[in-house]
């Protein structure tokens, strides 16, 4: 049997009009043509699909079933190929993205993913709330589409765009000397107790905070070390230290802490968006990162 998608259009165009030289000028086709494939179509189906006389044309009962079953296989090809193309434009599929803690709390990453959500309903939107340095073996192996992570040190398989400079500020207990003052200084941060991150955790903020200390010659007595930003700010406002974190951070409001400015200009950190250079990105990735992009420019934290 070798039964083509044109010979299943051609039954139904005759079994619809019930006249072959309709059908044929249905299909801007000459009748003779349409008339010899039906009866190919009969030959490979091994059944009489139309009673024919010389005044008309009716469906046999085997040619009534296989209308409804051609109608069928047109239909589900045409799914399958609405389906392709909705996948090849982005508009359909899988997106999958890790990002750190702080990247929800931008406005361009979540307007980003609202925004993304609301116009793309069928890509299934996947994100994983992974640290800087765990999304670098990701974006690599291809289980991760792309990263949202702080500026780190990448190997070179890997992509970026810089999404946000934002400043880094101070967060000091309220009732604390500093919490009143309107900047403080990274020499005055460094001489208070230090509430940071575990560097067993793997977050790009270690190094990047850590990293500006030692250029000016500061290195803090951090005494609490933990692995969450939101618990930084929890021991903060419970008084067991100081600490920075991005400006991001600050729509966490806590009456018993104080989000104060640093008064060194270089204190600033940037969120990435990063991709694998030796993968190609999907179409959805691409719709993404562009309005990600977009979203970013000339916008506040």
């Amino acid at each position: 049997m070798n039964v083509e998608l044109r010979h299943l259009r051609y039954f139904i165009a005759v079994a619809e009009e019930l006249h072959f030289g309709r059908a044929a000028a249905r299909l801007n086709i000459s009748q003779p043509p349409l008339s010899q494939q039906i009866q190919i179509l009969e030959q490979q189906v091994g059944a009489r699909l139309l009673a024919r006389t010389n005044r008309s044309v009716s469906l046999t009962a085997a040619g009534k079933q296989f209308l409804v079953d051609s109608r069928q296989i047109l239909s589900m090809v045409d799914d399958a190929a609405a389906r392709a193309e909705r996948l090849y434009l982005g508009e359909a599929g899988e997106l999958r993205i890790g990002f750190t803690s702080s990247a929800p709390f931008i406005s361009a990453v979540s307007a980003t993913l609202s925004s993304f959500r609301r116009h793309f309903p069928d890509v299934h939107l996947q994100t994983r709330e992974i640290n800087t340095r765990e999304q670098i073996a990701p974006l690599n192996e291809g289980s991760l589409d792309l990263g949202l992570m702080r500026n780190t040190q990448l190997p070179d398989s890997l992509e970026w765009q810089v999404i946000l400079r934002e400043p880094l500020m101070a967060m000091i207990p309220h009732d604390h000397p500093l919490a009143s003052r309107p900047t403080v200084s990274l020499v005055e941060l460094a001489k208070e107790p230090f509430v940071f991150f575990d560097p067993q955790v793997g977050t790009g903020l270690y190094d990047d905070i850590l990293g500006l200390m030692r250029r000016y010659g500061l290195t803090p007595t951090i005494t609490q070390e933990v692995g969450e930003a939101m618990t930084i700010i929890g021991l903060v406002a419970a008084g067991l230290g100081v600490s920075i974190l991005p400006a991001s951070f600050k729509r966490v409001q806590l009456r018993e802490m104080r989000w104060v400015a640093i008064e060194e200009k270089d204190a600033i950190s940037e969120m990435w968006l990063v991709w694998s250079k030796h993968r190609e990105l999907s179409h959805a990735a691409q719709r993404f990162k562009t309005q990600l992009m977009t979203a970013s420019r000339g916008r506040n934290v």
